[in-house]
């Protein structure tokens, strides 16, 4: 593809502009995925290297070092109480005996059980005091997973903590070379409100990032390769077990006789990706155009359209989108009365028709949404310049012309990073999908895939159905959650480069 100058590229008419743009774009898709993956090889690559270079240093440390600190490779903390670290010591020595003690009691049996999730399952076996067989539950294959995974996490912690012990040994003893004082309790107490108020501040934060974000995604992540359904519970019917694979290749593979899931997944996705284009771009332009008729001088009861507007941000979603569904159902008020002026002969089937209910649900978002856009847009728009406007009517450009060469240019550039934030957000809209139309029409075509898939089913709606019922498919559902996070991730990465406001900041500085 030939890359124009700034110069060649300003003779270009319209056309060739949009056509350059477009091409550049699909152009730079291949070299993204090609840096991309440059990119993960130099992260690995880079992995490697400081993994050898910390056991390097932890080599060298314990040569080095004096008999405190190859005290402390076993019992951490020691080197820190030696030197008169007090305070250092204990935390490290207390964080160790933390560590054996839940590795003793418990941590070494969930990690033992990780590999099979469980040896026995739930069944029935005499009681003798009874004379009678009696229900008994064994394993539980759920808590074996998540206790196995939190205590690989703590083992995690403690080899960075270990490795935070050696370090600390390694500084002291350079320090004490130098005939500096080490730093005492006091000071380290004093660091933290200091100096360190940083760290003792994101402590907590990240401490409830990894333990209610980072682990449960982790265990997500784990159930897509288990058969974790609702006949295989892990307790209380049947214990749930590896099965490697396997569900990728349910939902992913074309070249079985049984593709039904591939191709529910590929027709759920399509839909998704298009709803979620034009629920997010049918609200920003007309959002923008609302916002601007409001603001148009001599427009009277500004505030009164506005206030109108935000009424319908005010009442709840469950409430308004349930009684839009009821309005035009078959035997709605909308089609009560157009039937009472006989506009038509028989109800129009605005959720039974797969293409209708796709519009309708794609309209009614635009009154949900546009209230929102116009209220971003009206501080946005207040805050371009006025003189770009006045400099170019004396120039001689028109309505169209300031709209398409000031405002849109300013407002892309504002708000480039809110239109892909509401694009991922709008791929998983449950609520509109699930209060508007439950996902239907049924797509009979899908009808043997799990939740019974519909027409405006999305992929988080399809999940929800896959996770609900006497035979949940979890594991179906954490496949379909993790390839809904490599769709958005994908384009999000995608976008997110090539945004005007993240090429050219300084473009509207």
């Amino acid at each position: 593809m030939k890359k124009y100058s700034d110069l060649e590229y300003l003779r270009l008419s319209k056309g060739q502009k949009f056509t350059y743009g477009l091409a550049s774009f699909f152009a730079s898709i291949p070299v993204f995925f090609k840096n991309l993956f440059l990119g993960i090889g130099r992260f690995f690559k880079n992995l490697f290297v400081g993994i050898g270079k910390e056991f390097a240093d932890l080599g060298s440390t314990f040569a080095k070092g004096d008999w405190k600190t190859k005290i402390s490779y076993v019992i951490m903390g020691f080197g820190n109480m030696a030197r008169g670290q007090w305070l250092r010591g204990l935390l490290f020595l207390a964080f160790e005996a933390v560590f054996i003690m839940y590795m003793v009691v418990a941590g070494g049996y969930w990690l033992s059980m990780l590999p099979s999730l469980g040896k026995v399952g739930p069944g029935e076996v005499y009681n003798e005091v009874l004379d009678t067989y009696v229900y008994q539950y064994n394993d539980n294959s759920f808590k074996i997973l998540l206790y196995g995974v939190l205590t690989i996490f703590f083992i995690i912690a403690f080899i960075y903590t270990w490795r935070m012990n050696v370090k600390q040994n390694k500084i002291a003893e350079e320090i004490l070379a130098t005939g500096k004082p080490l730093k005492s309790g006091k000071d380290d107490l004093k660091s933290l409100v200091d100096d360190q108020f940083h760290k003792t501040l994101l402590a907590l934060p990240l401490t409830g990032i990894l333990i209610f974000t980072v682990l449960p995604i982790v265990f997500m992540i784990l159930v897509a390769f288990t058969n974790y359904d609702g006949t295989h519970d892990g307790y209380y019917s049947n214990l749930f077990t590896w099965v490697g694979l396997q569900n990728f290749n349910t939902l992913l593979n074309w070249s079985s006789g049984n593709n039904v899931y591939a191709a529910t997944f590929g027709e759920i996705l399509t839909w998704t990706l298009i709803w979620a284009f034009f629920a997010t771009f049918t609200n920003y332009f007309l959002g923008m155009f609302v916002a601007m008729m409001i603001n148009k001088k001599g427009i009277k009861l500004k505030k009164v359209w506005r206030t109108i507007l935000v009424m319908t941000i005010a009442i709840p979603q469950f409430i308004s989108l349930l009684y839009v569904s009821k309005m035009f159902s078959k035997n709605g008020i909308v089609n009560g009365l157009f039937l009472s002026l006989g506009w038509i002969k028989e109800a129009i089937p605005f959720w039974d028709s797969p293409t209708l209910a796709r519009i309708m649900v794609i309209v009614i978002n635009i009154w949900i949404g546009i209230p929102y856009l116009m209220l971003i847009v009206t501080g946005i728009l207040m805050n371009i310049p006025a003189d770009l406007y006045e400099s170019s009517r004396i120039d001689g450009a028109n309505a169209w012309q300031q709209f398409t060469k000031i405002t849109l240019p300013y407002m892309l550039f504002i708000t480039g990073p809110y239109l892909l934030t509401q694009f991922t957000g709008n791929m998983n809209n449950f609520n509109v999908i699930y209060l508007l139309t439950g996902g239907a029409p049924t797509n009979a075509a899908a009808s043997s895939a799990a939740g019974t898939a519909g027409y405006t089913d999305l992929l988080i709606t399809w999940l929800f159905k896959i996770t609900t019922g006497a035979e949940a498919q979890y594991y179906l559902a954490s496949v379909v959650g993790i390839m809904v996070f490599v769709v958005v991730a994908v384009i999000s990465l995608i976008v997110y480069n090539v945004l005007p406001s993240i090429k050219n900041e300084e473009d509207f500085q």
